[in-house]
């Protein structure tokens, strides 16, 4: 009945609008800081801009944020005992249709016993464990040298996330059902110089078939350079920045960006708009999550793969649709909840998007003019309807939404504020010579400049006229640039991690 409420109420909206926040999904829910591992950071959902992969769509989950480069000696692996989905709902009722689900296995070499040296001569020689990753060093032809050694597993679950039809993405080249994840970088001497790691990860990048689909698709983990940019320390310290720099359009580029030498995981998959598309619906929606055991009992005995017991059902623990949107959009007693919850129960969490708090702050801090109009439809357009005439696809929930009858945008002419020139007071005009529909948000690329894009409409860039937002052409940025030359331009996109020790060849 709520859904049904909110969705009457939200009808009127006929604008582009978005979440509105000012930094990724790192840390954004008490609860989740416990768990890192578990931590979706980004979600990405965009038509394939790879040349020759047009009829792709490419997603990307990343997890395990703040991913310092010496993160030794116990590197960055992914939970054994967590399930990793990217839910797709292709039919507009808010629910999955498809789940792509990652398990992973995290093995010692020599039969899990590790790798070990013998330690003295004679009768006081003992074969001891070594304590580290690797004990030289190592290429995918030989990892004898590697001493944890990771894999997963992938499968595609049609209808219900956990009584659906279940079945194994396979190998096309081979037919099996298990996956090699590369190692992290963990320095040159262990694995290269950046070039080298990088031959090294694409090694592990597998053209896979899909069940019941007929052009096989790719899948790639491991880990990568984190994607998000954002002024990070000063956008928590109550938006610590000079008004007379982030309005200023000529400094979109003032600050270099914190993260820039951190890392992060990422699950990569290319999958044929084909094996996506339901019917005449071209709209899908997306989003990731994380779940683990709803019980963990820590084990008194612990052992390298068994250091806790886990039982009962899966309880998610993270969820990242829209960027953004739990960080600082959800009030903190309902960020746990939030992480949660399915899109389909969204209405909610319906007044942080219709009277959300983020402009008053601003106004607050600045003395910028935060719009005056509520219920904020423009933003219940994209946050829980998609936009009408872009992306709306007829559900009352929050996901990210893409419109796969849209064509990408090659790389070189990607417009860094997405969709949002296309928008001239309040109305689409697709003939702008600044309209990117390809960009966020309709779906959204990893050089969409995502802070700039929503603190812009979160002020009412979206409106029609002065009097709704006093601030709407004011230009709001963080001084931090992102845009599409800092990826590549093919599978995954995004680029090489930082090295672990030397990645500057010192």
């Amino acid at each position: 009945m709520r859904a049904r409420k909110l969705a009457a109420a939200v009808t009127v909206a006929a604008t582009l609008g978005a979440a509105g926040a000012l930094a990724s999904s790192h840390r954004e829910a008490p609860f989740i800081t416990q768990s890192p591992k578990v931590d979706g950071t980004d979600l990405y959902m965009f038509r394939s801009y790879e040349t020759g992969r047009a009829d792709f769509v490419t997603l990307i989950a990343n997890y395990l944020p703040f991913q310092e480069r010496y993160g030794g000696p116990n590197f960055f692996t992914m939970d054994p005992q967590a399930l990793y989905e990217i839910h797709i709902d292709n039919d507009g009722n808010g629910q999955e249709d498809l789940t792509f689900q990652f398990r992973f296995t995290n093995n010692l070499n020599n039969a899990n016993n590790g790798l070990a040296l013998t330690i003295g001569t004679g009768d006081q020689a003992k074969t001891v464990a070594v304590p580290l990753f690797n004990i030289g060093a190592i290429t995918t032809a030989d990892q004898t040298n590697l001493n944890v050694q990771e894999s997963f597993t992938l499968k595609l679950v049609r209808g219900n996330r956990r009584t659906g039809t279940a079945k194994d993405v396979t190998n096309a080249a081979d037919g099996s059902a298990t996956f090699r994840k590369p190692t992290d970088f963990i320095g040159t001497k262990s694995l290269g110089n950046p070039a080298a790691y990088e031959a090294y990860a694409r090694q592990h990048l597998y053209s896979v078939n899909i069940p019941d689909c007929a052009t096989p698709g790719k899948v790639f983990v491991g880990q990568r350079k984190e994607s998000f940019a954002v002024n990070l320390g000063p956008v928590f310290d109550l938006v610590n920045a000079d008004p007379a720099v982030i309005t200023n359009p000529n400094k979109r580029n003032a600050v270099p960006n914190p993260l820039a030498d951190n890392n992060i995981t990422t699950l990569a998959l290319e999958v044929p708009i084909a094996c996506l598309q339901a019917g005449a619906q071209t709209v899908i929606g997306g989003w990731t999550t994380a779940s683990v055991r709803q019980a963990r009992a820590i084990n008194p005995n612990p052992t390298f793969l068994k250091p806790s017991r886990e039982g009962g059902a899966w309880q998610q623990v993270s969820r990242l649709g829209m960027p953004l949107a739990n960080e600082v959009v959800i009030g903190l007693p309902d960020k746990n909840k939030f992480n949660t919850s399915q899109p389909k129960d969204d209405a909610q969490f319906a007044t942080y998007v219709t009277n959300p708090t983020l402009p008053a702050l601003l106004e607050i801090l600045f003395g910028t003019k935060a719009p005056t109009v509520f219920p904020r439809t423009d933003l219940v357009a994209v946050f829980l309807t998609g936009v009408p005439n872009v992306n709306a696809n007829g559900s009352t929930a929050e996901m990210q939404r893409l419109n796969m009858a849209l064509p990408a945008t090659p790389k070189a002419t990607q417009n860094n504020l997405g969709a949002l020139g296309c928008f001239v007071n309040g109305q689409l005009d697709t003939t702008l010579p600044s309209c990117d529909p390809a960009g966020f948000p309709n779906g959204r690329r990893p050089g969409d400049d995502i802070v700039d894009i929503e603190l812009r409409v979160l002020m009412g860039y979206l409106f029609a006229n002065d009097t709704q937002a006093p601030s709407r052409n004011v230009p709001f940025h963080d001084a931090v640039l992102q845009d599409a030359s800092q990826f590549d331009a093919v599978f995954p996109y995004l680029t090489t991690p930082n090295a672990g020790a030397n990645g500057d060849g010192t």
